[in-house]
């Protein structure tokens, strides 16, 4: 895992969910996340077939709903720490799927390592206003430490832009998300791909 990782979010787009996630594909994003908070189990589903379709050539992740990764045969689900158990998650998607964990501290980093987690999200970073609910910044030093905890990748997240991103790479993540700076662009795909350049050493 490398570069810009993508993540839905309807309420923020300019151009909807399908045309940002076709964007994330033409940047060249390897893994995308669809997203909703908001939508019914049956919404979810139709969208995340439809999506599944133009993030081909991605890896295609549903956000917390395994029920929604299983029924659409995505390529894997990221749960919340606070949510099922990673261990749990892998028994019901079984060895071949993706899973990807959200914490906070080194200690809750190495539990979702230890629990079969392929990578975990690590924020917020810096403070954002896209998550209200996210909690105190850990900056880069709490990103250090995570780094420090885990040989599995890390996605850092939150308040993440193209001026702090090299630095947010220099202390250990292996990828960067930014929400709003992307959805929230009438050019998502060059965002993207200015996001992508900052990790060509």
């Amino acid at each position: 895992m490398n570069g810009f990782y993508f993540i839905t979010d309807q309420a923020l787009s300019l151009a909807g969910n399908r045309s940002d996630v076709r964007a994330a594909r033409d940047a060249g994003v390897e893994i995308i996340q669809y997203r909703n908070k908001s939508a019914t189990t049956r919404q979810m589903y139709d969208e995340a077939l439809e999506l599944k379709q133009d993030a081909q050539g991605a890896f295609f992740i549903i956000n917390d709903r395994i029920d929604i990764a299983l029924a659409v045969e995505a390529d894997g689900v990221h749960i919340g720490y606070g949510d099922i158990p990673c261990a749990v998650v892998r028994r019901l998607l079984g060895k071949g799927k993706i899973i990807g964990v959200s914490v906070k501290t080194a200690r809750e980093a190495q539990e979702a390592q230890a629990g079969g987690a392929d990578y975990v999200g690590v924020g917020p970073v810096f403070a954002t206003a896209t998550k209200p609910d996210a909690g105190m910044p850990l900056g880069i030093s709490g990103l250090q430490s995570v780094r420090r905890a885990v040989t599995i990748p890390i996605v850092a997240i939150g308040g993440i832009t193209l001026d702090n991103a090299p630095e947010v790479i220099n202390a250990g993540a292996n990828a960067v998300c930014a929400i709003s700076a992307v959805v929230g662009s009438p050019e998502a795909a060059a965002v993207m791909r200015d996001f992508q350049r900052c990790f060509i050493r």
